[in-house]
C-alpha cells in the first residue's frame, strides 16, 4: 500500500511539474502578445519583443528584444531598445485581481534622444502615456465585449543598469549636434503599489518612463551645457543657444528633473 501511495505521489509531482512547463511554454506568447497589444495603447508608439520565457514553477520570467519606437516624425526608428530583461513573479499571484512581481532588472537598456530642448521624443511618448492616465488607461474587454478592469500590479523592485543615450540635439536655428555616448546612473525603483490596489499597466508604464525621461534629460543636459561650453569657443551663438535650450528643456518635461 505504501508502494502505491509512493507511486501515486510521485506521478502526482511529474504531472505538476508537466502541467507547469505547459503552462510556461503557453504563457510566454500570450505575455508576448499582451505586451505588444496593450503597450501601444498606452504609449501611442510601436512596442514589440522578440521572446518572453516564463517559467511558474520557479517563479520567474525573461524578456527578450524589446523595442519602443518613435512617435511620428522623429528620424531614428526607436526611442528605447532592451537587450535581456529578468522578472521575478509570485506565481499564485497570476491568477489574483492583483499580480506581485518582485523583482524586475533590465540590463544595458540604449535609449535614443532625439529632437530640441525644448520638446523631444521621449517627452513626447511621456505626453501620450500622460494623456492616457488621465483617460482611464486603454478599456479592456471580456470575451462577450463588455469593459473589464485590467489586472493591477505591484512591483517590489524595478532596477535599471548599464543605460546608455546617444542620439541627435537640435539646437535653436534647426543646427545638429551629435551626442556623445552617454551613461545614466542605476536607476532603482521600489515598493511601486504596494500596500495598495496596485497599479494599472498605465500607471506602471507612467512611473517607470517619468523615471527613465528624468534620467536621461539630466545627463543630456549636462552634456549640453559642456556642449555649450566648448562651442562658445567657436561660435558664441551656437553656445547661446544651447544655454538656452537647457532651461526649455526642464521646463518642457512638466518638473520631471526634479523628482
Amino acid at each position: 500500500m505504501k508502494k502505491i501511495l509512493w507511486i501515486i505521489g510521485i506521478g502526482l509531482v511529474v504531472l505538476i511539474i508537466v502541467a507547469g512547463l505547459a503552462v510556461g511554454f503557453f504563457l510566454g506568447p500570450i505575455v508576448k502578445a499582451g505586451i505588444e497589444t496593450v503597450g501601444p495603447k498606452i504609449t501611442q508608439v510601436s512596442i514589440m519583443v522578440d521572446a518572453v520565457d516564463v517559467s511558474l514553477l520557479t517563479g520567474s520570467a525573461g524578456v527578450k528584444g524589446l523595442v519602443v519606437g518613435n512617435p511620428d516624425g522623429y528620424k531614428t526608428p526607436n526611442a528605447i531598445s532592451v537587450g535581456t530583461a529578468a522578472v521575478g513573479v509570485n506565481p499564485l499571484s497570476v491568477l489574483s485581481d492583483k499580480i506581485v512581481v518582485r523583482s524586475i532588472h533590465v540590463e544595458s537598456p540604449e535609449i535614443t534622444f532625439e529632437g530640441g530642448l525644448g520638446g523631444n521624443n521621449l517627452s513626447k511618448i511621456m505626453d501620450n502615456v500622460n494623456g492616457m492616465a488621465q483617460q482611464g488607461g486603454p478599456v479592456s474587454t471580456n470575451a462577450a465585449g463588455k469593459p473589464k478592469p485590467a489586472k493591477k500590479i505591484e512591483v517590489d523592485d524595478f532596477l535599471i543598469t548599464g543605460a546608455k543615450v546617444h542620439g541627435t540635439l537640435v539646437l535653436l536655428g534647426g543646427k545638429e549636434l551629435t551626442l556623445p555616448s552617454l551613461t545614466i546612473p542605476e536607476i532603482h525603483l521600489t515598493d511601486l503599489g504596494k500596500g495598495s490596489d496596485g497599479l494599472t499597466p498605465t500607471e506602471l508604464t507612467r512611473a517607470v518612463l517619468s523615471a527613465i525621461t528624468s534620467a536621461t534629460v539630466k545627463v543630456v543636459t549636462g552634456a549640453a551645457t559642456d556642449l555649450g561650453k566648448n562651442l562658445g569657443n567657436v561660435g558664441q551663438d551656437a553656445g547661446k543657444a544651447v544655454d538656452s535650450g537647457v532651461d526649455k528643456l526642464k521646463s518642457g518635461l512638466g518638473g520631471l528633473l526634479g523628482k
